[in-house]
Formats: C-alpha cells, structure tokens, sequence
C-alpha cells in the first residue's frame, strides 16, 4: 500500500474521497472480511488529512453497513459486497473476493480521444470520447485488462477520481444514472500490447467481453472490451432466483 494517497482538493469532500477509497479496498478485498482496516492514526497519515476527516469517512462506511467500530477492537469490515439498484447478482470482482482472493486495480491512461471512422466508439459516441484503459491483477499477477469508452457527457474526470472508487460509481456520482448492461462475450486474440500487459504468450486464447451500459433513456454512456486470462480463474456470475 502506498504511504500516501493523493486526493482532489477542489472537488468533493476530503472525507467523501477517502470513503469511497476505503470501500473500493473492501470491494477488492485489500482489507478482508472480519479483519479490521488501518488505525485511524495510519489512515491519517496515508491520506494526509485531519482526524476528523478519517472519523467522518469511517462513521459513513459505518452507517452504510461495510464496517463496525469496536471498543478498543479497531475497526472491522463487516461486508464486502456493493449495494446497487443496477445489481440482481454480485459483481463477478466480488465473487472473488468472497472466495478470498485479492483484486488489485490500476489506472494505465485516461484521455479525450478523435475516434476512428467505422469503429464502435465512434458509432456510439462521435468524433470524441473518453478513453480509460485499466489493468486488474488477481492476487498480484495481471488478470484483466479493459479499454473503457464514455460519453463526453462526463466531463473532466481526474486520475485520483477513479482511484477513489469504481468507475459506475463515478458515472452515478456525475448524474448519470445507469438502468442497465448489455453484455457480449466471444474468444479473442488480444492485440500485442494487451498480450504483453497480460503476460500471455502471442495468440493465446482469451475471453473478450464487450459492455454497452446504457442510461435512463436508453442511451449508451459507456462501452468497454475486457480480455480475461480464464486459465487463471474462470468468468463467474451467481444469479438470484
């Protein structure tokens, strides 16, 4: 974990920030179930901040049912699992963590691209867009590798944003609501540079699945393609009946 984490001084609350840091952590099981989080004196440190702060972003994880203040105990995570309008089953991240993996994200570029003619980004969104590409590792090694592309209707987004919480939650947080995705799946050879940040060998098979997350009017605000190694772990989804 780094010794510091750099915050958005002209955005939201400090203490909303480093909540929704806090439970992205829960989410991917940096800070397991029934284990407590870092003191309070810690978190301070890490994020700089007054010790009010680190109260106020503990007490909201507290009332929102991810953790549980304990008398001279520390602090515990209690659930691990988001709550979500969009959500009839648990993320396919939060079946892993469940099953006691950990889930490491990291941001490798966000920036306003010129989409190209007769591409699906530029089909859904124009001549510009909103790229973010992301790379998640499962248990230290790399697992997963995105390219997000969004609606200019988002506006500017900061890289201490998405390092804050999900990048739904950022959408919601941006009033724009999401009703539901649209999910394709296929085998795919990933392009060179993705094989290379996978550490696969060229031409290995993998599972692409491509996401059309749509609004309130039925308009896509966000479409993704994400190439998973499933000779790590396979592709899950528990549905409620």
């Amino acid at each position: 974990m780094n010794l510091t984490v750099r915050l958005s001084r002209n955005k939201r609350p400090l203490y909303l920030q480093i909540k929704n840091i806090l439970k992205d952590r829960i989410l991917h099981g940096v800070y397991p179930i029934q284990t407590n989080i870092p003191s309070e004196p810690q978190l301070e440190t890490e994020f700089t901040v007054s010790k009010i702060t680190i109260r106020n972003a503990i007490k909201e994880l507290c009332q929102e049912g991810y953790l549980e203040k304990g008398s001279g105990k520390g602090t515990k995570v209690i659930r691990n699992t988001a709550t979500s309008k969009l959500s009839t089953w648990k993320r396919f991240t939060e079946l892993l963590v469940e099953e006691g993996h950990q889930i490491q994200k990291q941001l490798l570029s966000i920036e306003v691209i010129s989409t190209i003619e007769a591409t699906e980004p530029r089909r859904l969104f124009g001549e510009q867009c909103i790229r973010i590409e992301r790379l998640y590792e499962l248990n230290g090694l790399p697992y997963i590798h995105y390219t997000h592309y969004l609606t200019m209707r988002i506006g500017d987004i900061e890289q201490s944003d998405l390092n804050a919480q999900s990048l739904y939650g950022l959408l919601e947080e941006n009033d724009i609501a999401l009703e539901k995705y649209r999910d394709q799946f296929a085998v795919a050879y990933a392009p060179p540079l993705i094989e290379e940040r996978l550490q696969v060998k060229e031409n290995t098979p993998l599972l692409k699945r491509l996401r059309y997350s749509y609004d309130e009017v039925s308009d896509v605000v966000e479409y993704s393609e994400g190439y998973y190694n499933t000779t790590m772990q396979n592709y899950v989804v528990n549905y409620n009946v």
